[in-house]
């Protein structure tokens, strides 16, 4: 079962694997077809007032949201440092301090301007 796969692209790397219909580089992240066709770029992301967003972003929270399954709130002003964007109705994974890693949606933030 040696199935020999590309070197990765970006980087040359050779220990690339296999993630669904693509294929991952551990070294550098970049994702690619086999088929040398180019992946699907994501539909771009953006805040409450338009601002695109991207991955390692700083944003702050503009309204209070109640934190599911707990008595927490997640206050206005709160701010979320190295965000990473995500697939879903939730489409960005966070650290917030005191809460923990969750998920929130681009509607109710707006990026810090660094």
């Amino acid at each position: 079962m040696t199935e020999t796969l590309p070197p990765c692209p970006e980087c040359a790397s050779a220990f690339t694997y296999p993630v669904d219909a693509l294929l991952a580089c551990p070294e550098c992240g970049h994702e690619w077809s086999p088929d040398g066709e180019p992946a699907a770029a994501a539909a771009e992301v953006r805040d409450a007032v338009g601002n695109v967003l991207k991955d390692g972003d700083t944003v702050t929270v503009i309204k209070d949201l109640k934190v599911k399954g707990s008595s927490s709130v997640v206050k206005v002003g709160t701010k979320v440092r190295g965000i990473r964007l995500v697939e879903g109705d939730h489409d960005i994974d966070c650290k917030i301090a005191g809460i923990g890693q969750m998920g929130l949606k681009s509607q109710f933030v707006k990026k810090v301007a660094e």
